[in-house]
């Protein structure tokens, strides 16, 4: 039987879970690397759903902004970066699942993994206790960024886009640059650049977040 560590199921009713189908919750923690016959990917794919619809439910019944305000929020908020900020917070690291060279490759600290793993947590309540259970989860771990505000400045590629067009000046281009390390934690190098003005460049974990970072960095040198 695939049984959690005791103290990973003291962490996971800590945090908020009810845990009934341990093999569910098993399958949630384990890294691709592990090469078990269960992951969490096709958890964290339901995950992704789930907490997509659960603040999208959140943000119609709290606010009456218009649709484009409303999925601004809604992509900032459900976002890789944010899901590993989650994961983070609540201490989900140590109770990953994952080889001993992933491990060492960085894959404990990396946005994509927690990211991955917080959603397949999701999808396992979802799974295990119903709807109801699993959206009550998402506004309990995400109430924090809701309240802040995040998502409610524009994105920075937006931003950097409409003080092109503002200014008379081309399209911004984005260009990867590099891409260094493994799969499970890969680092990608973005540079961005708008003609005759000048260029930025950022790192990060994603191809999408080091476009967003260099799109920031131009806004600040340029803008």
């Amino acid at each position: 039987m695939n049984a959690l560590k005791p103290e990973t199921r003291k962490w996971l009713a800590e945090t908020g879970f009810t845990v009934k189908d341990q093999a569910l919750w098993f399958a949630a923690l384990t890294h691709g690397s592990m090469g078990e016959k269960q992951d969490y990917e096709r958890l964290e794919f339901l995950g992704d759903r789930v907490l997509g619809l659960s603040i999208a439910d959140w943000l119609y019944a709290q606010s009456d902004a218009p649709e484009g305000k409303l999925a601004q929020r809604l992509n900032a908020i459900v976002s890789r970066e944010m899901c590993a900020t989650i994961a983070r917070g609540i201490g989900l690291a140590p109770h990953i699942r994952i080889s001993k060279q992933a491990s060492s490759d960085g894959g404990r600290d990396s946005d994509n993994i927690l990211g991955d793993v917080m959603e397949a947590l999701l999808g396992a309540e979802f799974i295990d206790n119903g709807f109801v259970q699993a959206r009550g989860m998402v506004h309990l771990l995400w109430r924090p960024a809701l309240e802040s505000g995040a998502g409610k400045a524009k994105h920075p590629k937006s931003a950097l886009q409409e003080w092109a067009a503002g200014n008379q000046r081309r399209p911004p281009e984005y260009e990867l640059v590099d891409r260094s390390g493994p799969d499970h934690a890969a680092k990608f190098t973005v540079r961005v650049k708008v003609h005759k003005v000048g260029e930025a460049v950022a790192t990060a974990g994603s191809k999408q977040e080091a476009e967003k970072q260099a799109a920031r960095e131009f806004m600040e040198k340029f803008g």
